[in-house]
């Protein structure tokens, strides 16, 4: 049985991940000649394939620095998230 994702065409750019699975490197050379490629699941984008070069121009750095100051920046940062501990069995082994 088709789904509905399967007879509809993708634009251009855009792969369903079967299609761009079996054909990896005809993807890599089109981030090249044409950019960003768009790689979709169950009809969903999930994916974006670039090159090396415009991953490194994307702004944010790649320390987690950003990450760290919005949660510092959180108005629930004094919010206690420590996840409850329970015993837990321990059985004898023999080694």
């Amino acid at each position: 049985m088709a789904t509905l994702s399967s007879r509809l065409p993708s634009p251009p750019g855009f792969w369903a991940l079967r299609d761009a699975k079996a054909r990896f490197s005809e993807r890599v050379r089109k981030v090249h000649s044409e950019g960003p490629q768009h790689v979709t699941l169950h009809g969903r984008e999930e994916f974006i394939v670039v090159s090396a070069d415009e991953y490194h121009r994307l702004p944010g750095g790649k320390t987690g620095r950003h990450l760290i100051d919005a949660l510092q920046a959180s108005p629930y940062r004094d919010l206690d998230i420590s996840p409850e501990r329970s015993a837990m069995l321990v059985r004898a082994a023999s080694l």
